[in-house]
């Protein structure tokens, strides 16, 4: 499994910008997809964007297509959420995931390494 680590999050205003990041460690080296999940206070955790670490595609859940982007810097084991146009229901913890799986998934399940978890908040 591997290590993956968040930072990034914090609170901002709706219409503003965060930038998210999950820094993987060496074991990681097996990992196909990583992707970004979000919980909201109260709700499921749901995906939100995933990218094939080393093939470049990207794939994103309807409520944030156009407004966020995924991306990674395979020099630094780090992938990226750029979020803007943020919504007051953007508000959630949010974490990254991985999966050796050689499937494009966005299915909580299938995904076998966790973070820790950062705070996005935009109040309404």
């Amino acid at each position: 499994q591997a290590l993956l680590v968040e930072s990034g999050g914090g609170l901002v205003q709706a219409g503003g910008s965060l930038r998210l990041s999950c820094a993987a460690s060496a074991s990681a080296k097996s990992t196909y997809i990583l992707g970004w999940f979000r919980q909201a206070p109260g709700k499921e955790r749901t995906f939100v964007a995933g990218t094939v670490w080393r093939g470049g595609g990207t794939y994103y859940a309807d409520s944030v297509r156009g407004r966020f982007t995924i991306s990674m810097d395979i020099t630094k084991s780090t992938m990226y959420l750029q979020m803007n146009n943020l919504k007051p229901e953007d508000t959630a913890v949010y974490y990254c995931a991985a999966t050796p799986l050689r499937i494009v998934t966005t299915s909580e399940a299938d995904f076998d390494s966790w973070g820790q978890g950062t705070q996005v908040t935009v109040p309404s």
